[in-house]
């Protein structure tokens, strides 16, 4: 049976790529720049875009209704670590565009910024899937499960999923891990 932690999941598979093609990415002293843009947007309007806001928005507070904790835990430590995140593509924006006006150092700040958010990005996909995900699994009724897939798949359609995955699939091509 499908449920909203698979369709999470199925998105932690998505996001794991896009960590490789940045790691790649990172590799090369002649960046592409409008690659690297397609990069923080597909993180921004994606993994922190459509993926957080599933779990932010619907998930969490659906588990604290279950008896859950926001302030302290596995909830508490997600959000925690999505806000880390939000603080590495903050850095990897401005310092994009340090670069872009000329600031030719600022780049290795761009990477810096890129590979700290795919080493954070990696231990949280593992610990919401080996661990937060499988407490929900435990959690939540099948008539809960049903009811996020439904919203999940909503907040894809209006997020326009399948464009960033035919972005990522592009990227894919040019940054083969």
């Amino acid at each position: 049976m499908n449920t909203a932690t698979k369709n999470l999941e199925n998105d932690h598979v998505h996001i794991l790529q896009l960590i490789d093609v940045m790691e790649n990415a990172t590799q090369t002293d002649d960046p592409n720049v409008e690659d690297l843009e397609v990069m923080i947007n597909i993180i921004k309007k994606y993994a922190d875009g459509l993926h957080h806001a599933k779990e932010e928005n619907l998930l969490f507070p659906l588990m604290t209704n279950r008896g859950f904790s926001l302030e302290q835990g596995p909830i508490a430590v997600m959000l925690h670590e999505h806000d880390l995140g939000r603080n590495y593509v903050k850095g990897m924006t401005e310092n994009l565009e340090k670069y872009k006006g000329g600031d030719k150092k600022s780049i290795s700040t761009v990477f810096e910024n890129m590979l700290g958010y795919c080493e954070l990005l990696r231990g949280h996909i593992h610990k919401e899937n080996n661990i937060l995900f499988k407490m929900a699994d435990n959690a939540l009724t099948a008539d809960d499960q049903q009811s996020l897939l439904k919203q999940f798949e909503q907040i894809e359609t209006d997020g326009k999923l399948n464009d960033f995955l035919e972005q990522l699939k592009e990227l894919n091509k040019i940054y083969k891990p």
